[in-house]
């Protein structure tokens, strides 16, 4: 409630624009803990207009919620021998750890291919590709592959007909970030369409960090794996001691 009031105060104190999206979020933090299991983000906002709504072309809404960017490896297995191995390889500089696409319609329907090559809307644009090896064969078929897996494991989303738009007015949408996300600042996007073209977009981002003991024993892992070692046998022995400890109190 607190964060729609906000909202509603920043919507009428900002200049006004022929049409403006203006959007907020439920929540610009999640804390990754032990046991966290997902975390259901809503984006709201409305257009602010200075002159009547527009009647001579549809209005529509896309959201984007993309994750930190990191580099993947993708191998195309071929038969050699009677056995399957990795004969081919296409390196990505930089793919989205998550991405997540939510519009008002069809994508394909209302983003021009001329806009979407602008702003890097569409899953396919926002991976950046690196240059496979000179025999690689259709080299779009790497990057199909990799939005393929990443849509099996929830990290990659692709959401027709999921922004709700009222009276070309108010909109709203909800991403659900999967439990196997990564930490690291995650931005929204948000695009105001009219005859395919991007007329406003407006951009905020959302926080995700391990909290406190999740990333003292994830950063003693990766810096300390000695002493991380010696912590875990420690508890290991001492949780043993201690179930054994109570199965004799209980028999006795």
């Amino acid at each position: 409630m607190r964060a729609l009031v906000l909202f509603l105060l920043l919507f009428a104190a900002l200049p006004v624009r022929a049409e403006e999206v203006i959007a907020g979020l439920s929540q610009n933090r999640v804390s990754l803990t032990v046991n966290f299991e997902g975390s259901e983000i809503l984006i709201f906002g409305a257009v602010r207009r200075e002159s009547p709504l527009p009647e001579e072309s549809r209005l529509d809404v896309v959201v984007a919620v993309e994750g930190p960017p990191m580099p993947a490896v993708i191998w195309r297995k071929a038969r050699r021998a009677g056995i399957w191995v990795n004969a081919e390889r296409q390196d990505v500089r930089a793919a989205p750890s998550f991405y997540a696409v939510a519009a008002t319609a069809p994508l394909r329907e209302i983003l021009s291919p001329e806009a979407d090559l602008t702003y890097r809307i569409s899953t396919r644009l926002a991976i950046f590709e690196a240059r496979g090896t000179v025999d690689v064969r259709d080299p779009a078929a790497f990057t199909e592959a990799l939005i393929r897996i990443r849509e099996r494991e929830g990290l990659y989303q692709q959401r027709d007909d999921a922004v709700e738009l009222e009276r070309d007015t108010l909109f709203s949408t909800r991403i659900t970030l999967p439990k196997n996300i990564v930490e690291g600042r995650y931005a929204a996007r948000i695009f105001l369409l009219r005859e395919g073209d991007v007329i406003d977009e407006f951009e905020t981002f959302i926080d995700v960090r391990k909290a406190v003991l999740e990333r003292w024993l994830y950063n003693l892992a990766f810096e300390q794996p000695v002493l991380y070692g010696l912590l875990s046998l420690a508890l290991a022995v001492f949780f043993g001691w201690g179930a054994a400890a109570l199965f004799r109190l209980v028999r006795n």
